[in-house]
């Protein structure tokens, strides 16, 4: 009973996902039309990346090079800064699931080895909101850029024109609040980082370099779907044990879901009436309710402004909980480590995120008027 309810909470997107696709899909039974929901070169591209940044987490690359950087300063302040600009950059190449999955341990190891525990509610809300936001700038940073890039052919450097606005806005806020609620005090961090496995690293890199390649359209999607699956059943089967497969039957049950909303008449209209009022206002404020992957596949169903589209499910990745699977990761993360103050975690996290919605809508809007 216990593993069960461990499995409901750990899975909790993925099996409302899979209820969703049940229920609409008795609504419009299963046809041949159900084929062209899917959308495989973004589930390729999302196991490819995933698959490939488990078997560098399995080598603690990104443990080493973190703890590297992070020694090279003595002070809370910019120990924290560190933290959470790495958390940022990571969520710009490898997802934000991951940046977070690789980089709070890191967080938590750092503060509480040096007694800064009374930090660890900020720099991790700080470390959330920089892997949902920092992810927005590539194709490959959040899973739901990847899909839209995909399924509207974006070109690459219009697409990085669309997000890099809120994305430098993002960088000044994340910045400004650390200085302004961290203190100044000197930390020290005595543990030497391991050494690293370099054919390993020289290896996984490469196989990390393919599937940016794929993302960006340089190598077709099957050729990573062949060679990086065989090169880690080689190298480090674990690694693709770790991919995130509840992340990608997620992806799956949206698809069905999705697909089956759009072929129901009433919610087409319901949808597009919607979207034509405000595409980037709709599309942050239904993440609030159904996450940010599931809205981008749902709304994009029911219009083409994918220019706004983008804008709304990447700002709206900060906001509840919900608004993002990066963030449920966060409150599990934080959770294992402090139980007696998950309300005011969850109460810090609200107030901060919401901070950073409202400044972003407002700045977008803005700037598109």
């Amino acid at each position: 009973m216990t593993k069960a309810l461990n499995f409901i909470k750990s899975n909790a997107v993925m099996l409302i996902a899979a209820l969703l696709a049940l229920i609409t899909s008795i609504i419009v039974p299963p046809d041949g039309e159900y084929l062209g929901y899917f959308d495989f070169k973004t589930l390729t591209c999302l196991f490819c990346v995933l698959a490939v940044v488990a078997a560098l987490r399995n080598i603690r690359f990104f443990y080493t090079v973190a703890k590297y950087i992070v020694r090279k300063f003595g002070n809370t302040k910019i120990c924290i800064l560190v933290l959470v600009y790495i958390t940022f950059i990571g969520s710009m190449l490898i997802a934000n699931d991951m940046a977070l999955l690789t980089f709070l341990p890191l967080g938590y190891f750092i503060l509480h080895t040096t007694g800064r525990e009374k930090y660890m509610a900020f720099t991790f809300i700080m470390q959330n909101i920089a892997a949902n936001l920092g992810g927005m700038l590539t194709p490959f940073g959040n899973p739901q850029n990847l899909y839209l890039y995909t399924k509207f052919n974006i070109p690459d450097l219009e697409f990085m024109g669309i997000m890099l606005p809120p994305f430098l806005l993002s960088i000044a806020l994340i910045t400004a609040l650390c200085l302004i609620f961290v203190r100044s005090e000197p930390i020290e961090i005595e543990e030497r980082a391991p050494s690293l496995p370099i054919p390993r690293v020289i290896i996984y890199l490469l196989l990390f370099a393919l599937s940016i390649a794929i993302v960006f359209r340089g190598v077709h999607y099957l050729f990573g779907l062949i060679i990086i699956p065989i090169a880690l059943l080689i190298l480090d089967r674990r690694a693709l044990l770790a991919v995130d497969w509840g992340l990608l039957l997620t992806f799956v049950f949206f698809f069905i879901f999705s697909g089956n909303m759009a072929r129901i008449e009433p919610v087409r209209e319901f949808f597009s009436y919607l979207l034509e009022k405000d595409t980037l206002v709709v599309s942050a404020l239904s993440c609030q309710f159904i996450s940010n992957v599931p809205s981008a596949i749902l709304l994009s169903q029911f219009t083409d402004n994918y220019r706004e589209l983008i804008l709304g499910v990447n700002i709206g990745g900060v906001g509840t909980l919900i608004s993002s699977l990066a963030s449920l990761i966060t409150f599990r993360e934080y959770s294992k480590h402090d139980r007696a103050h998950t309300l005011g975690y969850v109460l810090k996290f609200l107030a901060v995120n919401f901070l950073f919605l409202l400044v972003l809508i407002g700045f977008c809007e803005i700037v598109k008027g």
